[in-house]
């Protein structure tokens, strides 16, 4: 029998929804600002448009759902939803696994957004939006760092006590892991995969991933999603100290901090975009600081990959994915020109074309170890393991 699926994906001025019947999607919607209002876009056998209503709260949208849904005939009290899965980023062991959502998930949701109050709190007020609304449909908390926990602990701590990282529950979290995932299935599924694959996944957030076997073997982001590479508005890596010494010039609290590193840094803070379109375009008219962003953006995705190239012993395969690594000729043509040394080398008019309305393209030169642009499907993995831990296979 096929089971209806909603699949949620807050964002921070944004909501969506899919509704899947099985593994095909049956409609989507999009809730955004326009003014004071906010609109829906729903969009139904491939047909886009805006619904009449105007909506009030962005933060009242699980609601607006549930009424679209019901008016559109897609649920009713003999069709009802059988979970609605949602993605949760958040540290510490207990967020390394997926939960069916009870009452000591939400606490320890709630307990979360103070450790993380950046990423935590959005995906946690819809998650406890979906029970209040939904009732008896359960809600599945899908983790985002499920993925990295075949790591071993050479890989996962920090330099740190480890009885004080074990009381706190802190170590390198691993972030990314429903796109990673989504890429391993695709590789074992299309025949691609080899023994050692480097994935990178570059969008408005980035890592890189090490897979040695179809398992993360190490990973870029740490402890929060800020860490690892330079990201669209994040710095990735940084020394304590220069964070220190940053809140001590700007007379930033904890908070500010953490909200400093996360949004001003990164390609915004260096080079005065968080669009990377806008950086290589700004650089081609002589902007300094834009040509400094994308060489550095650059420069540290090559020092990433030869690091996990290391890790691994070795290297047999490239993947990018994501929306800059799915979209940006540029930027993979200019990270693999520093990779010959390890067996990399691109095809210039493969790589120029790109994936077009392909799931995978093989960009890589005669010659060369295998380099691919695969897009993501963060959904599909989402809707595997929800379907893995109601226990069905099908």
């Amino acid at each position: 029998m096929s089971k209806l699926f909603l699949v949620t994906n807050p964002g921070s001025s944004s909501r969506k929804y899919g509704l899947y019947r099985d593994d095909e999607e049956v409609c989507s919607l999009h809730f955004e600002m326009e003014g004071n209002d906010v609109v829906c876009t729903i969009k139904k056998d491939g047909v886009k448009q805006k619904l009449d209503q105007k909506f009030k709260k962005l933060t009242d949208t699980v609601k607006y759902v549930r009424d679209i849904l019901d008016d559109e005939g897609y649920i009713s009290a003999t069709s009802k939803l059988d979970a609605i899965v949602a993605r949760v980023a958040a540290p510490g062991t207990y967020f390394a696994a997926d939960h069916i959502v009870d009452d000591d998930c939400l606490k320890r949701l709630d307990a979360a957004k103070k450790r993380a109050p950046l990423h935590v709190p959005v995906a946690a007020a819809e998650i406890e939006a979906c029970v209040e609304t939904f009732g008896d449909t359960p809600v599945i908390a899908v983790s985002d760092s499920a993925f990295h926990t075949t790591r071993d602990d050479v890989h996962k701590y920090y330099a740190i006590d480890k009885d004080l990282a074990d009381k706190i529950d802190v170590y390198r979290t691993g972030y990314h892991g429903l796109s990673i995932g989504s890429i391993r299935e695709y590789l074992k599924e299309a025949g691609l995969e080899a023994e050692k694959v480097i994935v990178c996944h570059i969008g408005s957030g980035s890592s890189a991933t090490a897979l040695l076997n179809g398992e993360s073997v190490d990973t870029t982001i740490g402890y929060s999603p800020n860490g690892g590479l330079m990201m669209a508005t994040r710095c990735g890596d940084i020394d304590p100290a220069a964070a220190l010494a940053i809140a001590r010039e700007l007379k930033l609290d904890n908070e500010g901090l953490e909200a400093y590193l996360n949004k001003e840094c990164g390609l915004k803070g260096v080079g005065g975009s968080d669009d990377m379109r806008e950086i290589i375009c700004k650089r081609d008219q002589g902007d300094e600081k834009a040509a400094l962003a994308y060489d550095m953006y650059i420069y540290r995705l090559q020092v990433i990959i030869g690091q996990l190239a290391a890790a691994m012993h070795g290297v047999d395969e490239l993947v990018f994915t994501a929306t800059v690594g799915e979209r940006n000729s540029m930027i993979r043509r200019d990270v693999v020109a520093g990779l010959e040394y390890l067996g990399f080398k691109i095809n210039a008019a493969k790589n120029d074309e790109g994936l077009t309305d392909k799931r995978h393209a093989l960009i890589s030169a005669s010659g060369s170890k295998p380099i691919y642009v695969i897009a993501t499907d963060e959904t599909a993995e989402m809707l595997r393991r929800a379907k893995l831990l109601l226990g069905d296979n099908a």
